[in-house]
Formats: structure tokens, C-alpha cells, sequence
């Protein structure tokens, strides 16, 4: 067991470090902090933003005598917030992680890792892990802004949505990125992979609309595999232990048909 660790962290640092050294990730990074801080702006401080609907519905009050209902604005702005974050995965992450066996294919390298001692899962796994990680890192800035506005709240704002949101926008990640990756490790071409990426992603995101057109059991099931309800249950302050199970599927189905690509690669260059 010790043997595997090691050898899933040794796959681990050698895939983050690649992205902390890769002009693309810095500007895959740019690129996401700043439509993220336009969104955050905008949802917060812009015309037909959070605060402005807020004043101009406390406007109608004041001018028309009635009573205007509460709102909850730290909860309407984290949701309405992260929902922008689950549309940006969208376009980011098949970028991120359409190099993550592409490349090795493209290097001739993965042969090597196809052949080496390392389990093919060990592999999967460690490459995940140092894409999550980098992924982080892009998240991390925008959570202190968000604690930054939410101590500003007055009585102060719960912070269990917000780290429950948080929570389901990092599974969501690592589910995207577990099935870009198996997509990746299918062909030398970044571009391809990551257009493949975008579609199926695109697909598991709309699948409970196909479920509607479909109806009865069969689209009763298929409702159930939309990654987008789901997310959207967490950001919402649901929590739902179908909806952790349906992550982690997704997330253990691409390390395992990543495991299985690979492995069908090294039978065929033998």
C-alpha cells in the first residue's frame, strides 16, 4: 500500500508541477480569473445586479407603502454566483485536461508510463489529483473575495451554503476532469480531446431535458445522471447523498475507463 501511494504522489507532483510551469495554464488561469471577476462584479454591483434589484425593490416599498419580502442576499448572490462558476467549467476544464495523456502520446512518453511498474490506476489517479490541485489553486482567490463580501453582511451570512456550494463545484470539477482525462488518453490530439470533452460534458449537463422528451422509466433514470441538477441541488443548499453518489461515479468510471485505455494501448504495442 505504501509502495502505491508513493508512487500515485511521485505521478502527482510530476503532473502539477507541469502546470506551474506551462505557459498555457497561466493563461487557461488569466482567462478564468477574469470572466470569474467580471461575473462576480457584475452579480454583485452591476445594473441588474444583486444589490441594485435589492434598492430598487426597497424603492417600491418606501414609494407604494407596502411591505417588501425579505431576501436573503448572501444566499442570492453565493447561488446565483456559482451557478456562473458551473457554465465556466464548461469551456475551462476540457482545456485543462485535454493535455493529460494527449501530450504523453504526442511526447512519445506514454509508452513509458504504459510499461512502467506504476499501476495504469496509479497513474489516473495521480493525474487527476494534480489537475484538481491546479484547479484549486484558480478557485482559492475567488473564495476570499467571497468571505471578503459575506463579512460585510448584516446579521452575519451562514456559511454552510457557501461551503456546500463550494464543495459541489469542486466535484463537479473532478468529474469533468476524470472523463476529459479518459477522452485524453484516447488520442494524441489536444484540440480533438478537448472538443470531445466539451461535448460529452455538454451532453451529461443537458441530459435531464433528453429525459423529459424521453419520459417514463427510461427517462426517469436518465434524469438522474444530469450533472447539472445535481450541482444545482449543492449550490442551493441541498444535500442529497445521491447527489455525492453520482459525483464519485462519474469521477471512479473515467479513472477506470482511463486505467482500461491504457491498458488496451500496452496490449497493442505488444
Amino acid at each position: 500500500m505504501g509502495v502505491i501511494l508513493g508512487n500515485i504522489i511521485a505521478i502527482y507532483r510530476r503532473e502539477l508541477q507541469t502546470y506551474f510551469v506551462s505557459p498555457l495554464a497561466y493563461a487557461i488561469a488569466g482567462i478564468f480569473w477574469f470572466l470569474a471577476g467580471l461575473f462576480f462584479v457584475l452579480i454583485l454591483l452591476g445594473p441588474d445586479g444583486i444589490l441594485a434589484a435589492v434598492a430598487e425593490l426597497e424603492l417600491r416599498g418606501q414609494t407604494g407603502g407596502f411591505a417588501i419580502p425579505s431576501i436573503d442576499v448572501p444566499y442570492e448572490f453565493v447561488k446565483a454566483f456559482l451557478d456562473r462558476m458551473g457554465w465556466l467549467l464548461l469551456f475551462i476544464l476540457p482545456i485543462l485536461s485535454m493535455g493529460l495523456y494527449a501530450e504523453e502520446r504526442k511526447r512519445g512518453t506514454l509508452e513509458l508510463l504504459a510499461t512502467s511498474p506504476i499501476t495504469n490506476w496509479a497513474v489516473a489517479v495521480g493525474k487527476l489529483l494534480g489537475v484538481l490541485t491546479f484547479f484549486i489553486t484558480l478557485i482559492l482567490p475567488l473564495m476570499v473575495l467571497q468571505a471578503i463580501v459575506l463579512s460585510a453582511s448584516k446579521p452575519a451570512a451562514s456559511l454552510t451554503i457557501p461551503l456546500l456550494g463550494h464543495f459541489g463545484l469542486l466535484l463537479l470539477a473532478a468529474s469533468i476532469l476524470s472523463l476529459g482525462m479518459f477522452i485524453s488518453s484516447l488520442t494524441n490530439s489536444t484540440i480533438l480531446s478537448a472538443v470531445l470533452t466539451f461535448a460529452v460534458i455538454l451532453m451529461l449537463l443537458f441530459i435531464d431535458l433528453i429525459a423529459k422528451v424521453i419520459g417514463g422509466p427510461i427517462g426517469a433514470v436518465l434524469s438522474h445522471l444530469s450533472l447539472l441538477s445535481h450541482y444545482n441541488n449543492m449550490i442551493q443548499g441541498i444535500f442529497d447523498i445521491s447527489s455525492l453518489i453520482l459525483f464519485f461515479s462519474y469521477i471512479i468510471l473515467g479513472i477506470f475507463l482511463t486505467a482500461q485505455s491504457i491498458d488496451a494501448f500496452r496490449f497493442q504495442r505488444q
